[in-house]
């Protein structure tokens, strides 16, 4: 395993390369001037002169990657034009944030679609299982902002059980998490379903029913684990799309993270800020997909990784 995670970290260089280059230039030539956001239309010519070549915007594309690729090798990811703070202290402050919103959202989603996936296999057909069809189709066809605003408008508009939107106990976390793991939810009900269902009529399922053991052990034990490779591909992409794709999640209900710290970078053509952001949550997905290959290994003992 040890050899694994080497090479597979190895490899994530060239894949992290790529994306810093990409992002640098896309962000490049993108219309707007970063300088003119910082200061404002009224500022003189000699004041937005010395701040380009402070931040060196003045100089060729090339020697600007040069400058900026040299800080990310020193673990500088540069200074956000608009709070005027190192980018990587800006994300520390608020990735925990997007990282419990993420977890809650995961841990919501794993619960209920893995719980309805199997209610549904055990007895196809019956009404659990059109139940929970009902929720995987319903979950998957509405967007993530309808969802959110839908919520919004019942449990806090209507109801006024939950606050509508900002950061603090879990009240504040409880509509944010069900908007963000709503199609997670649709997406492992049918995963362990179709799983669940290919399972239960294999040969080592009516063994061992057949000496007796009790059926949630069969279930638990026997079916469930061998059924779990499927899941935990789902359960894996979805967890770095929580923590990389939460923008319209963390805006909607105005949550202090990474997703919305990118959007307002992105509003205000926050150059560093939008490239250390970029690059910081590609890490993560390739890390979240590092720990998927190993969990693989852990679920199912055949599989060998050469």
């Amino acid at each position: 395993m040890i050899p694994l995670l080497g090479r597979r970290l190895l490899a994530t260089i060239p894949t992290l390369f790529g994306v810093l280059v990409v992002a640098f230039l896309l962000l490049n030539v993108v219309p707007g001037d970063p300088v003119a956001e910082m200061v404002g239309e009224r500022a003189d010519s000699a004041t937005i002169a010395r701040l380009r070549a402070e931040l060196h915007l003045d100089e060729a594309i090339p020697v600007q990657f040069g400058h900026y690729l040299w800080g990310v090798v020193r673990g500088d990811f540069g200074r956000s034009y608009i709070t005027q703070r190192p980018v990587l202290g800006d994300l520390a402050e608020r990735f925990p944030k997007t990282l419990q919103l993420a977890g809650a959202a995961m841990l919501l989603a794993a619960t209920c679609g893995i719980a309805l996936g199997v209610l549904a296999a055990i007895r196809p057909g019956g009404a659990i299982d059109r139940f929970s069809m009902l929720i995987a189709y319903v979950g998957i066809s509405f967007p993530v902002y309808w969802v959110g605003l839908l919520l919004i408008l019942l449990f806090a508009v209507a109801l006024r059980w939950l606050p509508p939107s900002g950061y603090g106990g879990i009240a504040f976390l409880v509509l944010p998490a069900l908007t963000l793991g709503t199609r997670s939810i649709a997406f492992l009900a049918r995963m362990t379903r179709g799983a669940m269902l290919e399972i239960l009529p294999t040969d080592y399922v009516r063994t061992a029913r057949a000496k007796g053991l009790a059926e949630r052990r069969v279930i638990g034990r026997h079916a469930l684990r061998n059924a779990l490779l499927p899941i935990i591909t789902v359960l894996g992409l979805d967890v770095g799309n929580y923590l990389t794709g939460s923008i319209l999640t963390e805006t909607i209900f105005s949550w202090p993270g990474v997703g919305r710290y990118v959007l307002l970078a992105i509003q205000k053509r926050d150059l560093p800020a939008v490239q250390g952001s970029i690059l910081f949550l590609s890490v993560v997905f390739v890390l979240v997909n590092l720990l998927t290959d190993v969990l693989y290994a852990k679920a199912d003992p055949r599989i060998a990784y050469d």
